[in-house]
């Protein structure tokens, strides 16, 4: 570990029904470092940014390494009912987008007495810019937010598009895309009718957080918002695409927007046009964080800190 780096440490809060616990990262040898947490994205994802489905990335690890080496300290944390966090629910799975607003806030607050920062910054990736969107709209203690890989749209929208590319099957598409715009109405869907090469996409313990998550519309969550948001996303991003970004931009023309033409969904510095490239780069824990992402974040943090 860099000698820039005092030392990770474990640290939790109370959940609904058992501790959440994240790891605390603090930079050695500076004066009241300002702070951010990091929101992870979608699905079984870890606080290092790994997921059993096939990420070993380690995205937020080498995220908040890098930026503890510029000064900054971070928070990093399992997701209620998953990994660490496992007591704090029952089911993981019997979540909203409120829910984990709620826990936002919990580490929020718990940030700042254990540092002595008067505000938190918000990382959020992909799903998790989505909740930095939301807590947004009531939370307080908030210096800003910096949000990568976000969605520019309704969940909604870009699930049909991801599957209109991946299933293949016209039949599926639209079986699919029937189930989405139920669940963006608020009505569930019966998954046992539903092809089994999707029903575990819509399985019923799922639907609940589905119609939370698709409830959602960042841009119009973003537009009313004032206070400092830099957006980032990569040219390379095979989930989200990069007008996602610019919409958000559009809709906040505060924010300050930055893509990258190497950087794809997880962060990392990939061949451009190369699709095999970008997708190795999920299962390579060794494959570093792209720099220009991290010193984006670290200058937009530390120039917002001297400017409060």
């Amino acid at each position: 570990m860099s000698d820039a780096i005092a030392g990770e440490s474990a640290f939790s809060i109370p959940g609904p029904d058992g501790p959440l616990s994240g790891t605390l990262l603090l930079p050695s040898e500076v004066a009241a470092p300002p702070a951010i947490l990091i929101l992870p994205g979608s699905g079984p994802t870890d606080r290092d940014g790994n997921n059993p489905l096939g990420i070993q990335a380690a995205t937020y690890a080498k995220l908040a390494q890098a930026l503890a080496e510029q000064g900054v300290a971070s928070l990093r944390s399992d997701k209620r009912g998953l990994f660490e966090s496992a007591g704090a629910i029952q089911n993981p799975n019997a979540v909203t987008i409120a829910d984990y607003v709620t826990d936002t806030a919990g580490w929020v607050e718990a940030i700042r007495a254990e540092t002595g920062v008067g505000c938190v910054w918000l990382v959020g990736h992909s799903e998790g810019a989505l909740i930095a969107l939301v807590a947004a709209q009531s939370m307080e203690s908030l210096c800003g937010l910096v949000l990568l890989a976000a969605p520019g749209r309704p969940l909604g929208d870009i699930l049909q598009e991801q599957f209109a590319a991946s299933l293949g099957d016209p039949a599926l598409v639209q079986q699919s895309g029937a189930a989405i715009e139920a669940l963006e109405r608020g009505q569930r869907v019966d998954a046992e009718n539903l092809d089994q090469a999707i029903r575990s996409l819509f399985a019923d313990d799922l639907q609940g957080f589905l119609i939370s998550l698709f409830s959602y519309d960042p841009a119009r969550l973003i537009a009313p918002l004032d206070l400092p948001i830099l957006i980032v996303h990569g040219q390379q991003d095979l989930q989200v695409p990069d007008g996602d970004a610019q919409r958000l931009h559009r809709s906040n023309p505060g924010s300050e927007l930055l893509v990258i033409d190497d950087v794809n969904h997880l962060l990392k510095s990939v061949k451009i046009g190369d699709r095999q490239d970008n997708l190795e780069s999920y299962a390579d824990p060794d494959r570093p964080i792209s720099g220009r992402v991290v010193q984006a974040i670290a200058d937009f943090v530390l120039q917002g800190r001297e400017a409060r």
